[in-house]
């Protein structure tokens, strides 16, 4: 050893055998052919060779001189760093080096040759390698943890490495950068936050995406030193997060995508650092918390992440950000929902309340997020998703704005068409989603028409896709229509009725721009474009600001993508086009249904059973039939018909016929051989089949022969003589059939038909009771156990009316003798003969019979002006029948002649007699009736604005003076001033009131007030002489305006036209008389409660969590987002100022506005004390104990909203009108002599459920339908009270009831059409609606010239 160190004092470098010095005097290359030679020999040499080691320690010493270490050409330095390397492992592990500077500028020269690592394609890379290899596995930098430098010699080594580190290196280059650099971190003391900087850039997202090699070091390099190096990660972020030390690292910008790609990692890396981001979750900085959110979401929502169970304070602490009052956050965490339900299914049940809370947020893009993330997640999966959050999607259908509600609709429809036409998750999943089917179509009794117009598309091609094949789409309909609820089917009948509808329009319009160009012709093709608009268009968003100009400038750049006058033109052929519906589609419909009556269909596999399969398929080819009636004009379809006419099946025959009689207008020209077959058929019907066939094989007669005469003539001849009141079974169906020839040819049998009514339908039939009825209690019994008699009364009753109905006119007097014949009836509770041999369900059935012909009669005016008052008023009274049948019954005959303006407006003050309806649904009912009425009179004088000469008869306020007058004549307002008759009063005016003031347009109240007014200086014109009968008038003339001065404050103002009183029902104002007497006694005034009516509160407070189920907080932010801006213009007395507003001590009612008044909806009842039951405050107050309600956007609660009526609309505490006894003296106050009383009226019993009848199929239809409805209840009326309670405790409301069809008629897309009101878009100025009618106008006769041309 003492000789090896003398040798290295001495200063002779002593070279491998066969190597000469190396010098700066030799060439580059024998320089480099003499370092290979070195190299070679340390690489040879092991640590052991101690002699070797001795003899080459000079040389080692010369090759780190800075002659070699600063020398120019790079293949040099190359074989220096190599041999150098070698060096290190031959003396390790002491160097024989000892200066610290020598040692750094070794290693920062080693390293700086590592950079030729970075070309794999250079012929020295294996030399490169084996440097690499050589000093990862000596670990030579170790070394380097002494010297005060060396942070800056291990940074610049990992920033080279991760620097050359490319794609092109295989697994052992990347090994060896590993184990160099995490030797490094292991075995050190400490890590620098530089060094650490160096490591963690290569996380973050822009270097991660510039170099995925480096990134890959980088996480090999963690996840190999994790333990190690996790302190000094935890300072930084420690450094950076809780001591906001941003400076500390150029990285801190980016500590958030590091926290992710850390725990992307190794979750270890963050133990300590997780829980600062539950801090950092509650900071004030809105931002700040924004990029927490979002870091969260993406470590909660990765696939295999375990953090929420892990973690679970961290966990709750992130979903309370769901309730962030910065918009971002909210919506950030919504978006997130939608991977951690994919993901993570077992986190869904803590999501789904939170999901649901934000489907109420008062932002849209939230409610918006919050529908595509449960979607997405359920068309992965339909199991990932509970029903909870079906339902939210649910909800979102109804949602105010329309970007919500289509994404709602889309996302149901696509995850029914995954579910249940694919079947894609079987059976079960189908079940799970098969309400969706219901929910869609319900949604087309939306205003809106984009709703409509969506609801069309998705039926199209989610529902019954069009592009399906011909059975199979047939097949797919036929079992859809089968499987839908009632409103459904409604829905969708109206959805075809209402294209059909579209297609004659744009025929006649096609037709019309055929005609010579005139002045005429113009106007009327002008005019069918607006009738076009109304019912497909809604006025552009475009059109508010632009002129005809810049309208026609538009339309001239046809191949805009968003061009707004192209897209109606798209809507309008889109509505028009029958994509499911053609003559072989027809033909392959009949087959299934063939099939299914056949029992060869696999209707139990589609889960219908065969028979309710049999009856849908036979209404949907009635609809059809209608709708498509050129589809069915083949020979195979009537074939099929043909044969469906001649099997036993009742149902089966009636529906062929009816389908005939919807489509064989031109069979008799197209198919004579199909004629001569099915004429037979029809006269076996006409003349021996049942009542209904008869009646049907009549009109088809009537709608497909030319030669109808005859035919009626072969028919009417044998039925007229056969007639045999003996044998009264076989009295029904003749009685029909002659009945609706009557009513068709009413001129070519004039004279047997006049014989026929007076002897035998009224002397012979009507005057007799031959057989005596059942003594039973009840008052209904169903169809099939009412008497032959009876029902061959009804048609003779029947066969009377529509007598007349074909006549038209009253010369004979035959009018005046019926109604008489009717009033008798209705005057004897149905037993006209008084002979006592009726049965009560007998007795029920006649007067129904008797107040429908009357309300028939009505309808047709010849005869409305025969109509006396006293007839009138008797007719009324039948809605406050005793049978509850009977009342329902009535009740919609009335509501369906007032809906198509047929009957005229005085009978829709009978409504107001429903106010003392013991039955809540009865009530319910009633309300929706007059709220539908009002709102198509309004519709209609809108859109018919030069009708001013018929305001009289249209004008929904002209009711008011009808109910007055009608509640005067009151036969239970017996004493003047009696209280309790006097609050009866004012419940049935305000039953009326409430919806005809719900808004004051044009200051209505004022008007009404006026019209009040002026019946006071009247004189009852029924009585003008009777001082009583005058003073009952101006009683409750006085509560009418008690009514109206209590619930308006815009009364007073100046009317905007003077009311016109019907002549008929008040004498002419005297100027001598000025009545300004005050009838009510002071009593009755504390029955007045001030307070303005109130519109429903809408539902634009979706942004508010429901506190409990029904309930909702409102404070005053709540409460202006839902107020309305209907009518800007309104003035701060009128509804949609005050909708929201509750005053202490106040009643709340929610009264409707015009558009929501369409859908009366409930209200909770508070808990009343016992003085609130003796003195009952009326509406528009509320009790202290009282809990305020308030509507709400959620499905769930439409079994209570359905209930339209508080205890306000309860019936009056005395007992129900009570009939006057027969022994009552002539001195008392009672109704004079000859006027029927009311009987008490009753709730029906539960096992008495009704039939319902057929849906109408256009007004033709629903005209004949009518006639036979007498008997049965229709579709629209309401299921019974539950329980089936009868009428008792008089003085209180009777039970409350179940949920009725009425009330649901429209369902779910009631829940929140109040939120409609909000979003109504601003009317265009009058110059720019008719630039765009005239627009539509060119691009419609543009489609009329493109048709011709195709």
């Amino acid at each position: 050893m003492a000789h090896s160190k003398a040798r290295a004092t001495d200063g002779k470098v002593t070279y491998p055998p066969g190597v000469k010095e190396i010098s700066d005097k030799i060439s580059k290359e024998e320089m480099v052919r003499r370092l290979k030679m070195v190299v070679k020999t340390f690489m040879d040499m092991d640590q052991d060779s101690e002699e070797e080691k001795e003899l080459y320690l000079n040389l080692a010493l010369h090759l780190a001189s800075d002659f070699f270490l600063k020398h120019p050409d790079k293949d040099v330095r190359l074989l220096v760093a190599c041999c150098l390397a070698d060096i290190f492992r031959i003396y390790a592990p002491e160097a024989p080096y000892t200066s610290p500077d020598k040692l750094k500028d070794i290693f920062m020269f080693i390293t700086r040759q590592l950079k030729g690592l970075e070309d794999t394609k250079s012929a020295q890379f294996n030399r490169y390698f084996y440097l690499l290899e050589n000093i990862a596995w000596v670990k030579s930098y170790n070394i380097c943890f002494e010297l005060e430098d060396s942070n800056e010699i291990f940074t610049q080594l990992y920033r080279t490495l991760f620097q050359v580190i490319n794609n092109g290196h295989n697994q052992k280059v990347h090994m060896h950068m590993v184990d160099l650099m995490s030797s490094i971190i292991c075995e050190g003391d400490t890590v620098s936050q530089e060094l650490l900087d160096t490591v963690l850039v290569n996380l973050v997202p822009a270097h991660k995406n510039l170099n995925k090699q480096a990134y890959d070091l980088a996480k090999a390099l963690l996840k190999r030193t994790a333990q190690a190096i996790e302190p000094y990660i935890t300072n930084f972020f420690n450094q950076v997060l809780m001591l906001g030390k941003t400076s500390v690292s150029d990285l801190s910008e980016h500590v958030f995508d590091l926290i992710l790609e850390l725990y992307n990692i190794d979750s270890h890396l963050l133990l300590s650092v997780l829980p600062q981001l539950e801090f950092k979750l509650k900071s004030n900085d809105n931002d700040e918390r924004l990029q927490v959110v979002k870091l969260l979401a993406k470590m909660f929502g990765a696939k295999d992440s375990e953090l929420a169970a892990q973690n679970k304070p961290l966990w709750q602490c992130y979903l309370g950000r769901f309730n962030d009052i910065h918009v971002p956050i909210r919506l950030e965490c919504v978006k997130f929902a939608s991977h951690c339900l994919m993901n993570h299914p077992d986190l869904a049940k803590d999501l789904t309340e939170f999901l649901r809370v934000r489907s109420h947020d008062p932002e849209e893009a939230i409610r918006h997020d919050v529908i595509v993330s449960i979607v997405t997640a359920a068309k992965k999966d339909l199991s990932l998703v509970n029903d909870a959050l079906l339902n939210i999607v649910k909800e979102r259908t109804l949602d105010k704005r329309w970007r919500v509600r289509k994404e709602a609709m889309m996302g149901l429809a696509s995850i029914y068409r995954k579910y249940s036409l694919q079947g894609e998750g079987g059976r079960e999943a189908s079940k799970q989603i098969s309400w969706i089917k219901d929910k869609l179509l319900h949604i087309y009794y939306q205003n809106s028409i984009d709703d409509r117009l969506l609801v069309e598309r998705v039926f199209a091609q989610y529902m019954v896709p069009f592009n399906l094949e011909t059975t199979e789409r047939m097949k797919c309909l036929y079992y859809l229509y089968a499987t839908l609820d009632t409103n459904a089917v409604k829905a969708l009948n109206e959805m075809w009725k209402c294209q059909n509808m579209l297609r004659h329009h744009v025929k006649d319009l096609l037709d019309l721009a055929k005609k010579p160009k005139s002045e005429a012709s113009n106007k009327a093709v002008f005019a069918k474009v607006m009738v076009i608009t109304r019912l497909c268009f809604y006025i552009p968003s475009c059109c508010s600001s632009s002129s005809q100009k810049d309208i026609t400038k538009k339309l001239g750049s046809p191949k805009q993508p968003s061009n707004p006058f192209l897209e109606m033109v798209k809507f309008l052929l889109e509505r028009i086009a029958p994509v499911h519906i053609d003559t072989e589609s027809i033909s392959a419909l009949i087959k299934q249904v063939n099939k299914s009556i056949d029992g060869t269909a696999d209707d139990e596999e589609e889960g219908v059973p065969t028979e309710e399969a049999i009856r849908a398929g036979l209404e949907l080819l009635k609809v059809l039939s209608f709708t498509h009636p050129v589809s069915f004009h083949s020979a195979e379809t009537f074939e099929s018909l043909l044969g469906c006419l001649k099997m036993d099946d009742e149902k089966v025959a009636e529906a062929a016929l009816q389908i005939f009689k919807n489509t064989g207008s031109k069979m008799e020209e197209s198919f004579p051989h199909i004629k001569s077959v099915l004429l037979p058929v029809l006269q076996s019907k006409a003349k021996r089949g049942p009542p209904r066939q008869a009646k049907y094989a009549i009109h088809c007669i009537n709608a497909m022969f030319t030669n109808r005469d005859t035919h009626f003539a072969q028919i009417f001849e044998p039925l007229h003589k056969s007639l045999d009141p003996a044998n009264l079974e076989q009295l029904i169906t003749p009685l029909t059939t002659l009945g609706h020839l009557a009513q068709l040819a009413p001129e070519q049998f004039a004279a047997p038909l006049k014989s026929l009514v007076a002897n035998f339908i009224v002397k012979d039939l009507l005057m007799n009771d031959r057989v005596p009825g059942k003594k039973t209690t009840k008052l209904w019994v169903p169809d099939e156990e009412v008497s032959p008699e009876t029902m061959a009364k009804i048609q003779g009753i029947k066969l009377m009316v529509r007598w007349l109905l074909g006549v038209k006119n009253n010369q004979s007097k035959s009018g005046n003798s019926t109604l008489r014949m009717l009033t008798a009836i209705l005057h004897s509770d149905g037993d006209l003969t008084e002979q006592g041999r009726m049965g009560k369900p007998d007795m029920s059935r006649l007067r129904l019979a008797a107040a429908c012909a009357l309300l028939k009669l009505a309808q047709e005016p010849c005869y409305h002006e025969i109509v006396t008052l006293e007839q009138y008023q008797l007719c009324a009274l039948v809605i406050n029948d005793e049978c509850y049948q009977v009342r329902q019954c009535f009740a919609q005959k009335l509501h369906r002649g007032l809906c198509r303006l047929r009957l005229p407006l005085e009978y829709m003050a009978i409504f107001a007699l429903c106010a003392k309806d013991p039955v809540k649904e009865r009530r319910a009912h009633a309300r929706q009736c007059l709220v539908k009425n009002v709102n198509i009179r309004r519709e209609y004088l809108k859109q018919h604005a030069a009708i001013s000469d018929k305001l009289l008869s249209l004008l929904p306020e002209y009711v008011v003076p009808y109910t007055i007058h009608l509640l005067a004549h009151d036969p239970d307002y017996v004493k003047v001033q009696d209280i309790e008759q006097l609050k009866e009063i004012k419940e049935a005016l305000w039953f009326v009131l409430e919806i005809i003031m719900a808004k004051n347009e044009n200051n209505s109240h004022a008007f009404i007030r006026k019209m009040v007014e002026n019946i006071k200086q009247t004189k009852d014109a029924q009585c003008s002489t009777d001082p009583k009968i005058n003073e009952k008038l101006y009683t409750v003339c006085d509560v009418a305006m008690n009514i109206i001065m209590s619930k308006s404050t815009t009364y007073s103002l100046e009317s905007p036209k003077d009311p016109v009183l019907p002549s008929r029902f008040f004498t002419k104002p005297d100027k001598n008389f000025s009545n300004t007497k005050n009838y009510l006694p002071p009593e009755m005034k504390a029955f007045f409660t001030p307070g303005k009516p109130k519109s429903a509160n809408v539902l634009g407070a979706v942004n508010k969590p429901l506190s409990s189920a029904g309930k909702q907080l409102q404070g005053k932010a709540s409460r202006m987002e839902t107020t309305s801006n209907n009518d800007s213009s309104s003035n701060p007395g009128s509804p949609q100022r005050s909708k929201a507003r509750s005053l202490p001590g106040e009643k709340c009612v929610l009264l409707r506005s015009s558009r929501e008044i369409e859908k009366p909806r409930g209200r909770k009842r508070g808990v009343a004390s016992s003085d609130d039951q003796e003195s009952k405050p009326k509406r528009g107050r509320k009790r202290a104990s009282a809990n305020t309600t308030s509507a709400v956007d959620s499905e769930d609660q439409w079994d209570e909203d359905a209930r339209p009526e508080d205890e306000q609309n309860s019936p009056p505490k005395k007992g129900r009108r009570g009939r006057p006894p027969k022994s009552a003296s002539a001195n008392q106050d009672t109704p004079a002599k000859g006027r029927r009383g009311r009987k008490k009226a009753a709730p029906p019993p539960e096992e008495e459920e009704e039939e319902e009848e057929e849906e109408e199929r256009g007004d033709e239809e629903a005209e004949d339908d009518d006639d036979e409805g007498d008997d049965k209840s229709s579709e629209n009326m309401e299921v019974k009270t539950k329980g089936g309670q009868q009428a008792r405790a008089p003085r209180r409301s009777q039970g409350r009831g179940g949920r009725s069809k009425a009330a649901a008629v429209k369902d779910d897309s009631d829940e929140e059409e109040e939120e409609e009101e909000e979003e109504q878009e601003e009317e265009p100025t009058p110059r720019v609606f008719f630039s765009y009618i005239l627009v539509l106008k060119i691009n419609l006769l543009a489609l009329v010239a493109f048709l011709e041309l195709s």
